[in-house]
């Protein structure tokens, strides 16, 4: 069973001189010599190195205290999250589907050995207690698809565990004032492939072509940096690159159940199918309707994960409100059991659902499309026009939406009304947040004002689906023998929880829409 730690670690290039003396660092109070460590790791990766692209190291390694598999993920610089797998001859299914996302199809295989001399030594406090590792590599690479070789030494120094990293800024000026360094590589197997990668033919320049006649002055453009968006299609292009990535990037996550990875990763698929519909001027949906598809039964997979954690937060808040006077029975046992059998039934399905064929295609046609993107005319045009007229069409359907749930009853029919509404906010909110990079202020206003109005439906739709909820545990409950007076309770709060932000939709409306300049 693999298991995560985070890890927290600054190298640098070693000198001429070696390692200095770290005994003047503050709060280090005596060094103990670990020894020497021999080290040897084989790194994995496809024939295109689709996990070094990504920052990811995935490999498998004998010696010293943790032997076995090893697959890192980058937190933020100098910080990873290492999966460790015990030791085995294949690669741990664990571990295969963490970089699923990434790999998908293709073959994942040996691409570089290193065998290391680790010479370590431990920064003790008057304690004895570890403060960080420091270590001396002498590292010998081997390109495994090639004959390339390199050796180099470098010095590492990884926090200890729940260490404060601002102890790593003191060792850091230690190490600065005696001459060292960081390194330029961001890891061992990135510098090893630099190293070894096989020599590149730069073809010899063509003569110089003689010198052309002056040409009129050119207009001045605003000078944009490399990458910039600048076309109406180059801004949608912009946003929907950055919702496959984080597709890409949360599946891991998924997996592992890491906290709100679920619903980050199913707004990323509505945020993806929501800029197709609103951005249909530019993207022909020929093409991109069928992706629309795809991404709608995906959101509708995570989403059961997503409601039922949501649901369980807000109901066992909810009686947590209530007076002990008013609960009756075993409530929070079975709201309890409800929770958890249900997340465990949802968490098996959402994993089954990112290891099918359907999910893995979804990716490859992702990445076909922005590799070969569907531009209609308008994709070549500025985007201003383009994109301010595609976000005021949805917020126009969005305000008959909300028209026409407010002239309805309270009841069935305007819950649902209400529900529509609320899920048209939510392109409208997407669709400029796509487009604020563009439009700037008019597009950042319009997206605070549909969050706050998504707030508001979104609490009353959680009403909607919590009455439904507390009603079947009741008659649970009630075959049960035993009291359903508390479900009562907490629907009757749900029903005028929602009465209430009925009546305030009216007033939170009504200046959003005066005010859009759309």
């Amino acid at each position: 069973m693999a298991d995560t730690t985070r890890e927290i670690e600054r190298k640098y290039e070693s000198g001429d001189s070696g390692l200095p003396d770290l005994t003047g660092v503050p709060g280090v109070a005596s060094i103990a010599d670990q020894g020497l460590v021999h080290l040897d790791a084989t790194y994995y990766d496809t024939a295109d190195h689709r996990l070094t692209a990504a920052s990811l190291t995935l490999r498998r390694r004998t010696g010293g205290s943790d032997a076995g598999w090893h697959l890192k993920f980058p937190v933020a610089p100098g910080v990873r999250d290492e999966i460790r797998a015990p030791l085995s001859d294949t690669l741990p299914e664990d571990l295969a589907r963490l970089v699923r996302s990434r790999v998908r199809g293709a073959a994942l295989g040996p691409v570089v050995r290193l065998r290391s001399d680790r010479d370590v030594r431990h920064l003790l406090d008057t304690t004895g207690r570890l403060l960080a590792e420091i270590s001396v590599d002498t590292v010998h690479a081997e390109r495994l698809t090639g004959d390339g070789t390199a050796r180099w030494t470098e010095i590492e120094v990884e926090l200890a565990d729940d260490g404060d990293p601002a102890f790593l800024d003191k060792v850091d000026k230690r190490l600065r004032k005696a001459g060292l360094r960081p390194s330029t590589s961001p890891s061992k197997l990135a510098r090893a492939l630099a190293e070894t990668a096989p020599p590149t033919h730069t073809p010899q320049a063509a003569p110089a072509p003689a010198a052309a006649p002056a040409a009129a002055p050119k207009r001045k453009h605003r000078s944009r940096p490399v990458g910039e968006p600048v076309t109406a299609g180059d801004h949608v292009l912009a946003y929907v690159r950055a919702q496959r990535d984080a597709l890409v990037e949360l599946d891991p996550a998924v997996r592992q159940d890491v906290p709100d990875s679920v619903h980050r990763m199913r707004v990323a698929t509505r945020r993806l199918r929501s800029t197709f519909r609103s951005f249909r001027s530019v993207l022909d949906r020929r093409t991109t309707d069928p992706v629309g598809v795809d991404l709608k039964w995906l959101a509708g997979e995570l989403g059961l994960d997503r409601d039922q954690e949501v649901l369980a937060e807000r109901l066992i808040t909810a009686l947590d409100d209530l007076p002990g006077t008013l609960v009756h029975g075993p409530v929070r046992d079975r709201l309890t059991t409800w929770s958890e059998t249900g997340h465990r039934g949802a968490h098996g399905k959402v994993t089954g659902v990112l290891d099918s064929r359907r999910y893995l295609t979804l990716l490859d046609t992702l990445d076909a499309l922005l590799a070969d993107p569907p531009l209609r005319k308008k994709a070549a045009s500025g985007p201003d026009k383009v994109l301010a007229k595609a976000v005021s069409k949805d917020l126009d359907t969005l305000s008959g939406l909300v028209t026409r749930a407010l002239d309805l009853p309270p009841g069935h029919e305007r819950d649902l009304a209400l529900h529509d509404a609320r899920k048209k906010t939510k392109r409208t909110r997407y669709a400029a947040e796509a487009a604020t990079p563009a439009l700037d202020a008019p597009a950042k206003d319009l997206v605070k004002s549909m969050k706050s109005l998504q707030g508001l439906l979104g609490d009353h739709q959680d009403s909607v689906m919590a009455r439904k909820t507390l009603r079947e545990l009741a008659a649970v409950a009630h075959a049960a023998g035993e009291s359903d007076f508390t479900y009562g309770v907490l629907y009757g709060r749900e029903e005028r929880r929602a009465e209430i932000t009925e009546n305030a939709l009216p007033e939170t409306w009504k200046p959003i829409r005066k005010s859009a300049a759309f």
